[in-house]
């Protein structure tokens, strides 16, 4: 479905662990950091459609989604001397991701314009997408795909509503399959503040779409 298309941080409360990573990871991270023109292509070719994805969903934007990735990469970049390795380097470029939206989005809200933003909304009790629960408009009739759309339009104004920090963290959680101490990293914050933050923005989508799907 079109769901699956393609900072203001807080301090962390508690330490997650770290990730290890394999040598030829640490050979990779070398080569960048020696600023190899060629390995820096490698970890665009290898990460810029999951990052796309990442702030598609952030922004249902597509031209803003191609401009907050070029500017992630560029940050990437420009900074990976910094990286510590106390993360993979997916986690940590999903975090450069996460505050460039962070960014643009305290620039819309200074000129008084809100962001449209999309994501796949999650059931708690199932641990499932509510997207999935929807038909799949290629199996429908047209009086299906149109019953099917005005869903997908009550579950896009739903979310409307989720602050941008549930958003986050279930995104994180239920698109892109993180894990807990994953978000913990990619977000800074403690794992007990990521599964609140998911739990209540689940939550908060429940009470939105009571009586609609």
């Amino acid at each position: 479905m079109a769901l699956r298309a393609h900072a203001d941080l807080e301090a962390v409360a508690s330490a997650t662990p770290l990730e290890v990573r394999p040598a030829s990871e640490d050979q990779f991270l070398e080569r960048l950091r020696r600023g190899e023109a060629a390995a820096f292509e490698q970890l665009v070719a290898e990460h810029s459609s999951d990052v796309y994805a990442l702030l598609f969903r952030l922004t249902s934007d597509s031209e803003e989604s191609r401009d907050l990735t070029q500017e992630t990469f560029l940050r990437a970049y420009q900074n990976i001397d910094r990286f510590r390795g106390d993360a993979s380097l997916k986690t940590w470029i999903y975090r450069i991701a996460i505050n460039q939206a962070r960014n643009r989005w305290r620039w819309w809200k200074r000129r008084k314009r809100d962001v449209t933003v999309s994501l796949d909304a999650t059931d708690e009790q199932r641990e499932q997408p509510l997207v999935t629960t929807l038909p799949n408009n290629d199996d429908l009739n047209p009086e299906q795909e149109a019953l099917a759309r005005e869903r997908e339009g009550q579950l896009r104004d739903a979310l409307l509503g989720l602050r941008r920090s549930y958003r986050e963290a279930v995104i994180l959680r239920d698109v892109e399959g993180f894990s807990y101490e994953e978000i913990a990293t990619t977000l800074q914050i403690s794992i007990g503040t990521v599964k609140s933050r998911i739990s209540r923005g689940r939550m908060e989508l429940r009470h939105a779409l009571e009586g609609s799907l």
